[in-house]
């Protein structure tokens, strides 16, 4: 199965030096040998590129590599055509689909329905040669990886928990719920939570999700679209009972109208003690106050384990079906993935979101205590890693307009004080009818 393949897979050695290793060299221009030449020769060439932007630090450091590649190759340009305001990243590559105007060059997350609606190509093969085992769908590699999977976790105010008396982290879920109530009673909200962006729900959907389900099954997506697991089932159950009371009791209380960019200010501004999210954050953070002292840790389970997204998915940089047809393009967008990756390029990627590198060549950035914090855990062999709901593949894969429906169904379940059970119920019916949706 897909899950199992996925969860043997992993193996990255960084050095526990705050450095991710020797640096390679980097040139700065990109030859190529069509018409879309770096030395001012022949036609210009035109593509568009369509990316996830709802994260600031990544949006600005894609449109940074971008400008920097034009300037050396003049004879090429990128239209970045990507939307910030989109709440939806799916939802908006299908609108752009729709209209026509889907991105010649396009970060893609949903890989095997843009691949199996023939919209994309397969990865260049001396682009595959570029990064180490990239994960591959039906036998394919379609995606060369802006980075791997990095941890999810709570990154906390260490003023905010030296005011509540709070010297030692957690060692089990129950520990991590009384250092909430100690924040609580300090008179500061515990979390904040960007619900207003519904990517944003799912991380501590899927933290729930992973330790009472995948952990234990990583295939219990494709058991659910077989009808042999449920989420009535008492796992699923407990894991969503779980995040409600997180919810009702230590969210700050204007969550659903709090975008995920705002978050960052509101833990530096000492309106919350933490934020549940990626090392991705780390840098906003730094920028929203460079003198905020924070820490990272990843949020244990009842039983003192420690699991966490780390796998590696199918995603990333991928070449539209259309753009394949024009060899000129095509070599134009292949020149700026391999600029993207050289190392002088992605590390200033990397170090932008506290990125772990997909490339066989490895690249030299300084590790921040928190990012190192993020790599003792994906280098710890007892620490389980998983993914998302909505970022396993295969025959894992679930409908593809689920993963929004569910957080917006979760949504509702909080504000509506609704059973969980009930809600449960709901829950199972839709992911059945979409499944039958899609089969016809």
């Amino acid at each position: 199965m897909i899950g199992r393949t996925a969860k043997g897979w992993f193996a990255v050695t960084l050095a526990a030096s705050l450095v991710l290793s020797a640096c390679g060299s980097g040139s700065g221009d990109v030859q190529t040998t069509s018409g879309a030449a770096a030395d001012g020769g022949g036609d210009k060439v035109s593509f568009t590129i369509g990316y996830a932007s709802g994260d600031p630090a990544a949006r600005k450091a894609i449109s940074d590599t971008v400008e920097r590649f034009m300037d050396a190759n003049p004879n090429i340009e990128i239209k970045d055509i990507s939307d910030n305001s989109a709440s939806s990243y799916l939802d908006w590559l299908k609108t752009k689909d729709a209209v026509g105007e889907f991105p010649d060059l396009v970060e893609m997350r949903d890989t095997e329905v843009f691949a199996d609606a023939g919209k994309i190509v397969e990865l260049p093969s001396d682009l595959v040669e570029l990064f180490d085992s990239p994960p591959e769908v039906d036998g394919k590699v379609w995606n060369a990886p802006l980075a791997l999977n990095v941890p999810q976790g709570i990154i906390y105010s260490k003023k905010a928990y030296a005011d509540a008396g709070i010297t030692d982290l957690p060692q089990t879920y129950d520990e991590f719920l009384e250092i909430q109530e100690k924040l609580k009673a300090s008179g500061i909200s515990p979390l904040v939570v960007g619900g207003k962006d519904i990517f944003h729900m799912g991380f501590w959907v899927n933290k729930f999700l992973i330790d009472d389900v995948y952990a234990k099954d990583p295939d219990w997506n494709s058991k659910k679209t077989a009808q042999e697991a449920a989420f009535v089932d008492e796992n699923v159950v407990q894991a969503m009972t779980d995040f409600k009371f997180l919810f009702q009791n230590y969210v700050d209380k204007g969550w659903l109208s709090t975008p995920d960019n705002q978050t960052a200010s509101v833990l530096v501004s000492g309106k919350a003690a933490q934020l549940f999210s990626g090392t991705w954050m780390f840098s906003q953070i730094e920028e929203a106050d460079p003198s905020f002292e924070y820490g990272f840790y990843a949020v244990p389970d009842r039983e003192g384990h420690v699991n966490v997204i780390g796998l590696p998915s199918p995603a990333g940089w991928t070449l539209s079906a259309e753009a394949a047809k024009d060899p000129d393009k095509t070599e134009a967008i292949e020149s700026f993935i391999r600029y993207f990756f050289e190392p002088e390029q992605y590390s200033l990627y990397l170090a932008s979101l506290n990125g772990i590198p997909s490339t066989k060549e490895k690249v030299e950035y300084e590790a921040s205590p928190a990012m190192q914090s993020a790599l003792d855990l994906m280098n710890d062999p007892e620490v389980t890693k998983s993914l998302a709901i909505n970022n396993w593949w295969g025959e894992n894969l679930i409908p593809p307009q689920f993963r929004n429906w569910f957080y917006k169904k979760l949504q509702e379940m909080v504000v509506s004080d609704g059973d969980v059970s009930d809600y449960m119920k709901q829950i199972d019916t839709e992911y059945d009818n979409q499944v039958k949706t899609n089969a016809m």
